[in-house]
Order: structure tokens, then sequence, then C-alpha cells
């Protein structure tokens, strides 16, 4: 399906489009950090905040709306007979800290949006509509990423109930001062019939596109991530202790984490310490203890954990060389997922139809680009349910879980063109029972 191209339609995306970038704007206002700096967590007020938002925006939409029992903001719009299977939109409203407005954020308004339009047209659809707002994606709060996707994918696992935050509140005492009953967690979660797909709108978190001058592109495939824990340790000491007898951890640590950087680009994946902490942490003593972080991602699983066989063998190498002890403690576990070809077909689809109504018609643009996601995203829980598929939007310079990520709205617009052409796609295939939509 290809809307037409007249410009009370364009006109009425750029409006929808500065609509989705205001209330980006709105969501940033809620924040646990000072000076206009982003930081949300799940189970906190901030979190509460927002999910009301949210609600009142799908609410806006036609959809009727409810809070999940992991605390994932929910809204559904019933197709051409109520109680159909729902095509699943949406992405989440928590951030990293020092966050971005846009990562996940902009997935989730673009979906209500989408939604909006589909209500004011009128169209009935073979299949219902459901938009999810995930509570949980970056782990900020509690170290274990896709805490509200697990949730809903089925996929929540008891022994994070003793998870703590940096207060050393557990999972358990967030979810009861939320108002969520630990007990009904279960609740949360859905069943394979109740989808019949996946799609989310992310920005890229890359420069692919902005370097191929596009504003949108497919995804093929997100990749997968482990995290870590690692902790070595050896002896505190004076600093002016001689060199023969220093247990250093921090000097340890030091080695192995270039050692990391070096096994991992050799091996075409990525790896990232984005913390490290030392014990005591004093000018003029030898630290006894290093503790760091380390995620690591591939587009294959299989390559992915041979390189981290490869890093365990070092590690050990390296604190028996140095008479120091390693630890390693595994946070976070996610297979990599593929999107299905059925649903990359539609946001090709989507993205062709955006593409002839920004020309008038005139088809000479390039051919949608596919391209891996490095980042993880919450489709890869919801992979355990349904098939998924991903629309990126181009960010300027890559940057993303920074202050200075930045869309335009000429992009977002373009996005929610596409975005809402894929769905309608998929309802052309789904009525005609074909597989191949696009």
């Amino acid at each position: 399906m290809t809307p037409p191209a007249d410009d009370t339609m364009r006109n009425d995306g750029a409006r929808t489009a500065a609509v989705v970038l205001e209330r980006c704007d709105e969501l940033a206002r809620h924040s646990s950090l000072p000076d206009g700096l982003i930081e949300r967590v799940y189970l906190s007020p901030e979190h509460a905040a927002v999910n009301a938002l949210a609600a009142g925006w799908m609410q806006g939409a036609g959809m009727d709306t409810w809070q999940d029992a992991a605390g994932n903001q929910c809204g559904r719009l019933e197709g051409a007979t109520p109680g159909l299977p729902a095509l699943l939109l949406g992405s989440h409203l928590d951030t990293v800290p020092s966050a971005g407005r846009y990562d996940g954020i902009l997935g989730v308004l673009t979906a209500i949006a989408v939604v909006e339009r589909i209500t004011t047209s009128g169209r009935s659809l073979p299949f219902a509509l459901e938009v999810v707002a995930f509570g949980d994606e970056e782990g900020t709060r509690f170290g274990t990423a896709l805490l509200g996707s697990r949730a809903l994918a089925g996929t929540w696992l008891d022994a994070w109930w003793e998870l703590t935050d940096e207060a050393g509140i557990t999972l358990h005492e967030a979810f009861v001062a939320f108002g969520l009953d630990p007990a009904a967690v279960t609740a949360a979660a859905r069943t394979s019939n109740d989808f019949v797909g996946y799609l989310e709108t992310h920005i890229e978190q890359g420069p692919v596109l902005e370097e191929n001058d596009l504003p949108l592109g497919i995804v093929s495939s997100i990749a997968g991530a482990r995290r870590f824990q690692i902790t070595i340790t050896g002896k505190a000491g004076h600093s002016g202790t001689p060199w023969t007898h220093r247990r250093d951890a921090l000097a340890g640590a030091s080695e192995a984490i270039v050692a990391i950087e070096r096994l991992a680009r050799d091996a075409d994946l990525i790896a990232t310490v984005g913390h490290l902490e030392v014990f005591p942490d004093a000018v003029n003593v030898i630290a006894g203890r290093a503790e760091f972080s380390l995620d690591l991602r591939g587009r294959f699983d299989a390559d992915r954990d041979s390189v981290w066989q490869q890093i365990e063998t070092l590690l050990d190498e390296i604190c028996a060389t140095r008479g120091l002890h390693v630890a390693v403690h595994q946070t976070h576990a996610a297979p990599a997922a593929h999107c299905s070809d059925r649903l990359r077909g539609v946001i090709a689809a989507g993205i062709r139809a955006a593409d002839l109504r920004a020309a008038d018609g005139a088809d000479d643009a390039p051919a949608p680009l596919e391209l891996l996601s490095m980042a993880g995203h919450d489709a890869m829980a919801v992979a355990h349910l349904t098939e998924i598929g991903m629309l990126f939007v181009r960010c300027a310079g890559g940057v993303s879980h920074h202050p200075d990520e930045s869309v335009t709205e000429a992009d977002v617009a373009r996005a929610l063109d596409a975005f809402e052409a894929a769905v309608l796609a998929l309802a052309d295939g789904h009525q005609a029972g074909s597989q191949d939509p696009a």
C-alpha cells in the first residue's frame, strides 16, 4: 500500500513528527538527575510518571490501557473483531545514566502515533494492535537487562528477586514499593498465540545510516550479548613496596582489559569495559582489589562464546603470572536474535512507501539498507514468543547513551510514514494469506 504524496498528508506527517518530538522532550523532564540530565530507572517514581503519560497518550490514540504485572505500560486497539491476536509495537522508556532522549523512547512514541493514525483512518485490521512501553531494557538499576520484556516473554527468573541496586534495595522490595505484587509477576507473561509479530522502531545507535545518507534502515539481526563482573584480587600495600613483592590488582586488571580489546578486535566482536572500581582507592596504596565489567557482543553466539573462552584462559594466565586471584560472575546473557524474512519484507515495503511519498512518487530512492544491530533491544526477549522486525532511524554521528543523542524532525516524519506503511503491508498480506506481503 502506497499512500498518496499530497501536501495535506505531508503536512500531517510533519505535524505528527513534531508532536512525537515534543513528547520526547516532555518525558525527558522526568529524571532523577539535576541540571537537565536524564536518568530514569526501573520501578522508580520517574518510571511511574512516564507510564502515566504514555497511558494517556495511548488512550488518546483510541487504545484500552493497563500496566502489567511487571510494570510495563500497555495499550490495545482491537482489530476487525474483538479478541484477535495482536501485532505488538513498542520499545522502552527507561534510560542509562546521563542518557539521551530518544533511545527506546522514540520507538514507544512512534508506535502510539501510528496507532492513532490508523484509528483516525477508520481502517479495521485483521489483527489487533498492541503497544508496550517496557519498563526495563537497559538494566541500569539492577544490572540485569530486559527485565520488562523478559516478563512479557515468560522468561522471568526467580533468582532475580535477590538482585540489589546501589542503595541495597532488592528487586523484590522495589516491586512492592512500586505497588506491584512479586508473586503475580507471571501474569505479565504472554503466549505465542497472542501475537502475529513484533515491530520496533529505534534509533540506529551507530553511524552506518548517516554515512550512507539514508534516514531509515532495516535491522537484519541483533547481536547476542553476555555481561560479566570480573574481580581481580591481589594484596594492598604501601606504594613504596619493591616490584618483586607487589601483587597489584589494578595492574593485572589493566593488562587484562587491553588484552580483551585485542582478542575482540581480532575476532570482529565488540568488547566494552564500562565500569572499573579499585580498592582501597588511595593515591599511595597498591590496589588490593579491582572490579570491572565486561560487555561482549557478536553477530554469532558461537563466535562470541569462543572468544569468551579465550578471555577466561587469558585472565587465568595473567593472574597466575602476577600472583593474583580472579573471580567471574556472569550477570546477563542474551542470544543473537534474527529478524524474520516476513517482517524485514514489510519494513522494506514501508520504507519504499515513505520514500515515494517524500519524493512525490518519483521512485529514484536507493534500495533499503539492511544492517546488523550491535546494540541489544527488547526485541531479543520478545523473539522467544514471536517473529520480530526492526526499523532503524538515523541518529546524528551515531551517538547514543549520551545527552547529545539527536534525530531530525524530517527523519522522524519519514519513520512514521514507513512504520505505518509496514503495519498496513502486514495487514494486506495477512488478509491475503501471503507469506511475502512486500
